[in-house]
């Protein structure tokens, strides 16, 4: 029994945000019917994004809708908020909240507030709270490369994948309709920044997905194309050990992938790639994917932070030094208890946020009824990476796998955890018709901007054309 009505804060829809939500509202479900409880979850987007899908929704084996778990839905008995939380006062316990309608808009799109970085500028309406869970994410780490800001594209959303394979096959689409060398060069040379999980499983399906659409270009061949992976370290993908990871770069310099380790993006002003070994690459395909930070959210808060600016958490998952403060996932610095090294922390990956929430749920309930709490203790258990269709490595307790093992393990591994079963059964099903149909290979980058051609009917000017796109598309 709850000792009095508590507000309960969410902030974030992510792994964290949403798998406490869904933790607390069946633990709490009594006291919800009641009123005791109140739960309001803000978030930018109105979906949680399982973001180990995304190579595959960029390759065409997963529909996008399936990457995504609508937050309504899963969450029936919470308040979810499109907007994003600008600011925090944990003194006063409050919430400075901007949505769609304090921002003035009055339609989705790319500046909707969700996308923006948070800031003092833009206060918001202030929301109160009993107790706070601080989840907000992490967002892309980028530097001050010329170039980057322009031409650039992310891999961390579900917009952002789809959006690089219509790019992807666009550009196909360039060099075969194109007479100009120069310009059929830089379309089918593809670089991608930063050798983690998501570098080179982006890399890796979209080399396979784009293998396979070459042979329906009547002058396009798979050897025409220029696939690159640069690295700042002496290794890619380090979460399956040095073993894996050089077999890893083996099997990609087999399909024609170079590999350069040890290797930075210096430029890629007008166009052209500038590694730091002094290559340079012309290319309209820079996807960036050198690492995360913690979310700009965090700096306007009063509450304790690391030097690497992730909150300073305890191993019971409360920020440290602070009452009715949660934190879990990228934005918190959680103390590994399984660790030999005292001083150690958790990962930020998706293994540890989806347990952490849990016990954060379970933990919110226990300090509400005024029960003790439960430490968090969780030993790694390996990693698994998909190098494209039948193709994958890992490193499971121990025990080392590659090609198709690693591949159907990875396989079974995510439809595991995929929230929901709706969608764990969508995905099944997906996988299973690919298996006996051919690969889609349609781009629909025209979705992006759908009023363009009514606005040219309409004898105005579209709102984008292939001149204003950084990114090239045709």
């Amino acid at each position: 029994m709850v000792k009095e009505r508590a507000r309960i804060l969410v902030v974030g829809g992510g792994y964290v945000g949403m798998y406490t939500a869904l933790r607390l509202q069946r633990k709490l479900k009594g006291e919800l019917k009641r009123g005791e409880i109140d739960i309001t979850v803000v978030t930018p987007d109105p979906y949680m994004t399982y973001q180990p899908f995304l190579p595959e929704a960029a390759a065409g084996s997963i529909s996008p809708r399936h990457v995504v778990v609508p937050l309504r839905r899963v969450l029936d008995r919470c308040h979810v908020v499109i907007g994003e939380v600008t600011s925090i006062d944990h003194a006063t316990r409050t919430a400075a909240v901007t949505t769609l309608a304090t921002a003035g808009e009055d339609r989705p799109g790319k500046d909707r507030p969700g996308k923006d970085r948070p800031g003092k500028d833009r206060p918001g309406e202030l929301l109160g709270y009993d107790e706070l869970v601080l989840a907000p994410g992490s967002v892309s780490r980028t530097l001050p490369i010329p170039g980057l800001a322009e031409y650039g594209i992310g891999f961390k959303t579900v917009e952002e994948a789809i959006g690089l394979r219509n790019h992807v096959i666009e550009q196909m689409d360039i060099a075969s309709s194109t007479r100009d060398p120069a310009v059929r060069d830089a379309a089918l040379t593809f670089v991608f920044v930063g050798g983690g999980y998501a570098g080179v499983e982006a890399l890796a399906e979209l080399e396979d997905m784009a293998r396979y659409t070459a042979r329906y270009y009547h002058n396009l061949r798979p050897e025409d194309m220029k696939w690159i992976l640069v690295e700042a370290s002496d290794r890619i993908l380090p979460e399956v050990g040095p073993e894996m990871g050089r077999y890893t770069v083996t099997q990609l310099r087999r399909r024609n992938i170079q590999v350069l380790l040890g290797t930075r993006l210096d430029s890629c002003a007008d166009r052209v790639a500038v590694l730091s070994d002094g290559q340079r690459f012309p290319t309209r395909t820079v996807v960036w994917t050198a690492g995360v930070k913690p979310h700009p959210l965090l700096a306007a808060t009063d509450l304790p932070r690391t030097g690497r600016g992730r909150l300073k958490c305890t191993a019971e998952l409360t920020v440290d030094g602070t009452e009715h403060a949660w934190a879990a996932g990228d934005a918190a610095a959680v103390p590994d208890v399984t660790a030999a090294e005292p001083g150690t922390e958790t990962a930020p990956n998706a293994q540890h946020a989806v347990r952490q929430a849990k016990l954060l749920g379970d933990n919110i309930v226990h300090a509400l009824r005024g029960e003790p709490l439960e430490t968090y203790a969780h030993a790694y258990a390996g990693s698994v990476a998909s190098l494209g269709l039948h193709k994958g490595v890992a490193q499971v307790y121990g025990r080392k796998l590659k090609g198709y093992p690693a591949w159907f393990m990875h396989r079974v591994y995510h439809l595991s955890r995929v929230p929901t079963f709706n969608r764990k059964a969508r995905v099944l099903a997906e996988w299973t018709l690919a298996g006996l149909f051919k690969r889609e290979i349609v781009s629909l980058g025209s979705l992006e901007h759908p009023r363009a051609e009514f606005e040219l009917a309409a004898g105005g000017k579209p709102p984008h054309s292939p001149s204003d796109d950084p990114k090239g598309s045709s």
